[in-house]
């Protein structure tokens, strides 16, 4: 029975290449993501951040806040990872972040869902077998108001690079 399954069985590709990728396009990414307060709790203990607006709702409330501020660390964390599946899931280094911008704070219960808008795509001079692609991400909370937004890149595998010897 498995190896007929084996047998059977297709490998679907995932993720996109970089001639998949328009300047212009713009991606409104699966489901969001509800931060509990389990998470917000866990990733500020992980990180070792102590700021006790993260960890303490008695510190929060007296600064004026409903309960604790979710980490931004983890704020950011989710809005990219949340982009990942429509922008670089097919893998390749990531270049960086630029432009990164909290305008709303999150609280635990707060769910989070991202778009992204593809700026540029260029081929990567240093690997030839590569493109270069950056994005405008924003994260929403459930009312829609904009919660962060940035700019990243990744370099995107071609779907067909020059063969070894003619990268040199």
């Amino acid at each position: 029975m498995a190896e007929d399954f084996l047998q059977r069985a297709r490998l679907k590709p995932k993720g996109r290449l970089y001639e998949d990728f328009e300047a212009g396009e713009v991606k409104v990414h699966h489901w969001g993501r509800t931060i509990a307060l389990s998470d917000t709790l866990l990733f500020t203990t992980l990180t070792l951040s102590f700021n006790p607006l993260y960890s303490n709702v008695e510190y929060a409330r007296a600064l004026g806040h409903q309960d604790i501020v979710v980490n931004p660390l983890l704020v950011f964390n989710t809005v990219l990872g949340l982009s990942v599946e429509d922008n670089s899931e097919i893998g390749g280094p990531f270049v960086g972040v630029g432009q990164l911008t909290h305008h709303r704070l999150v609280y635990p219960g707060d769910t989070l869902s991202a778009r992204s808008t593809t700026r540029a795509r260029r081929l990567s001079a240093s690997n030839p077998a590569n493109g270069i692609v950056t994005w405008w991400t924003e994260g929403f909370n459930q009312q829609g108001e904009l919660v962060i937004d940035f700019e990243r890149s990744n370099l995107v595998r071609l779907r067909n690079p020059p063969p070894r010897e003619a990268r040199a």
